[in-house]
């Protein structure tokens, strides 16, 4: 797993876990960004970001956000190496296992992985502080994943 890489998560993954308010995986089309290496209990864990095209609807929110003075952790808009806009769904980020990689995506061949230090600083930055939201319960949205559940699913598994 390559750090700033953006993959393709295994259908598999999203059967198991069966929680509605994952951002699913498009027929293996929605690149995950990968942000964070964690352990929790012994257990590796990678924390994956999912992407949205909706940049106008996100752009929107942000605004609106920012104009009542309320933090914009949850999301983060930026280019892409491919020279596409695209929306970083902090707030919807879950942990995986690496056995639910499926593979890394590719653009012409080429791994995409984020190089704008910029970026990558703000994404981390954001990051850890939703991750940290969630170690303590909060909720971000209505709609984020159940994130402690699917860590204890993980955890059972292995």
């Amino acid at each position: 797993m390559v750090v700033h890489g953006f993959y393709i998560i295994k259908d598999s993954f999203f059967s198991f876990v069966n929680d509605p308010y994952l951002k699913d995986n498009k027929e293996g089309r929605r690149p995950f960004y990968y942000c964070i290496e964690d352990e929790i209990n012994n257990l590796k864990l990678y924390w994956m970001i999912p992407l949205s095209s909706r940049v106008e609807k996100y752009q929107k929110l942000i605004e609106e956000r920012i104009k009542n003075h309320k933090p914009i952790d949850g999301m983060y808009i930026c280019e892409l190496p491919s020279g596409t806009k695209s929306v970083f769904l902090i707030q919807d980020m879950f942990p995986i296992t690496e056995e639910y990689v499926e593979r890394e995506y590719t653009l012409v061949g080429k791994h995409l992985v984020l190089m704008n230090e910029k970026d990558i600083e703000s994404i981390a930055k954001k990051a850890k502080t939703v991750k940290q939201l969630i170690s303590r319960g909060v909720k971000i949205t209505p709609t984020s994943p159940n994130v402690k559940h699917i860590i204890e699913l993980l955890a059972d598994q292995h």
